[in-house]
């Protein structure tokens, strides 16, 4: 099945999948720190090359959450052993791979066991400056919030398991997860030090989960107002009898942090708590550099719209939701 994955162009590769060894090797460069990370999930389109390509979006968006670049991957997978076959297999390992490639990644091996369900992603290694990591911890009072992508992907993959969702609105949400975040990494790398505080993406705690550990995590209250937040055009149509399974479970954890106005329509409240599989960036940005992060994203191809700011903390509330 690995066949169908082309030969490696990139010369730093030492050591890769086509040799069978225990490891990968990749020739390092001086200077930077690593940055790893892991992730992988179910399918959330039908489309195994599709699905292939998206979790390998998914998993270098830690890497570029960070301020990093991502270097090398290993593939993690689990797979049923009947009902499966292996053309569909194939088609995710390719999808992955091209999108890997896409990123400028390595793809040096992997690990793939017998599970009773589809699962796959990858563990990614990437190299960082010291001096400009972006954690979650960093927001300060004043900071002016970006999102880099819309809002809905939970319900959308819930929406086509069951077959309820507008074409147009599947197009849209799934050529969302297919977009790297590295448009909008490079935008804010090249702000001058200082510009961005904090950084972090919104996958499977949705907006409101990640913003609460980013407002814990720097010691601030995040206010975000709920009418600038970015939605696929049409998905709160379809939220109510599409609620995603981690909706639910992400109110429950988080919401006892979180402060909304009355008057927000409760679908769109709900959605705020939509688990996201390659969403977009949350960024605080310096208050003094806002215009100048809003133009950087903007010429780099990235719909970023301004979605609220910090505050200094308040006893209780990470985050205010208002109209």
């Amino acid at each position: 099945m690995l066949s169908v994955i082309p030969a490696q162009s990139d010369d730093r590769v030492l050591i890769d999948f086509r040799t069978s060894d225990d490891a990968g090797v990749y020739r390092w460069e001086s200077g930077p720190a690593i940055v790893q990370t892991v992730d992988f999930f179910t399918p959330i389109v039908d489309d195994p090359y599709t699905y292939g390509q998206i979790a390998a979006a998914n998993a270098v968006s830690d890497i570029y959450a960070m301020g990093g670049r991502p270097l090398t991957a290993l593939a993690i997978a689990g797979f049923p052993k009947e009902g499966l076959d292996g053309d569909a297999i194939g088609a995710i390992f390719r999808g992955g791979f091209d999108k890997l490639r896409e990123a400028g990644v390595a793809l040096l091996g992997g690990h793939t066991v017998q599970d009773l369900e589809i699962k796959f992603g990858y563990a990614v290694t990437g190299a960082i400056n010291p001096a400009r990591v972006l954690s979650n911890a960093g927001a300060r009072p004043g900071d002016v919030l970006f999102l880099t992508k819309p809002l809905g992907t939970g319900v959308v993959g819930t929406a086509i398991k069951f077959d309820r969702v507008p074409p147009a609105l599947a197009d849209e949400a799934i050529q969302s997860m297919l977009t790297l975040n590295r448009a909008a990494a490079e935008a804010l790398e090249a702000l001058p030090p200082g510009a961005v505080h904090a950084c972090t993406d919104i996958t499977g705690f949705g907006l409101l989960g990640h913003g609460t550990e980013m407002a814990a995590a720097s010691g601030v209250t995040l206010v975000i107002n709920a009418g600038q937040v970015p939605m696929f055009d049409g998905v709160l149509k379809i939220a109510r009898q599409n609620r995603s399974g981690g909706m639910e479970s992400n109110q429950e954890h988080y919401g006892g942090a979180v402060q909304a106005d009355a008057g927000i329509d409760d679908d769109l409240a709900l959605l705020l708590y939509d688990p996201q599989t390659s969403g977009g960036l949350l960024i605080a940005v310096n208050p003094d550099f806002a215009a100048a992060a809003a133009g950087a994203l903007e010429a780099a191809g990235v719909r970023a719209a301004r979605i609220g700011h910090a505050q200094p903390p308040v006893l209780g509330v990470t985050v205010f939701v208002r109209e």
